[in-house]
């Protein structure tokens, strides 16, 4: 009998690594246009009639910037409160379980019947409450996400509209961007302006 936690669900999804919040970010749309933007001189600039455009690499945004590590300890820790919400539940199971295993061969059928039956109402029971964690867990990410998304929205639009680029996209694993120039990269930018305090 086997007894999965919020810890270990919540481990397999990895939504506590920077990269998957990166790609959460980046599903969520931080995909910006900034169309008929007018820059001053000497702003970045790529050929075609398109117009100027940047990239900016939202995993980088949200491990390197205040604000991005202050949102995965909010969620670390959020995650880790579930966590002991259902620790003591799981532990009751595993001492119902270590019991029944001792006993077993003494008891007698009927008992063993109804040891088996409540050891399964007691684990859905525990599934159930490790189910609601994970979901809570789900929400709270997503609402802590989309607030870093707002944030760097803000900055990348006002960036782009100081540097005059027409569309500003995003580098990383998932994202449609497979090669770009070194110079369109605004990341360290965005990150400057958040740390800066710039929202």
């Amino acid at each position: 009998m086997h007894m999965r936690t919020v810890r270990q669900q919540t481990g397999r999804s990895g939504w506590h690594h920077a990269g998957y919040l990166a790609g959460y970010l980046m599903a969520a749309g931080v995909t910006l246009l900034v169309a008929g933007c007018a820059g001053p001189a000497g702003s970045q600039s790529a050929g075609g009639p398109g117009g100027p455009i940047g990239v900016v690499e939202p995993q980088r945004v949200l491990s390197e910037t205040n604000a991005g590590k202050k949102a995965m300890e909010s969620l670390a820790a959020f995650a880790k409160s579930r966590q002991g919400l259902v620790e003591s539940d799981e532990k009751e199971l595993r001492r119902m379980e270590a019991d029944f295993m001792k006993q077993a061969s003494v008891l007698s059928a009927k008992a063993k019947k109804a040891r088996e039956e409540q050891f399964r109402r007691r684990m859905m029971e525990y599934q159930q409450k490790v189910d609601q964690m994970n979901r809570e867990v789900q929400e709270k990410q997503r609402e802590t996400m989309e607030g870093f998304r707002t944030k760097i929205e803000k900055v990348v639009t006002r960036l782009a509209r100081q540097m005059g680029l027409t569309i500003v996209v995003e580098k990383g694993k998932g994202s449609p961007t497979m090669y770009y120039d070194a110079s369109l990269d605004i990341t360290a930018k965005v990150i400057e302006e958040l740390n800066r305090g710039g929202q």
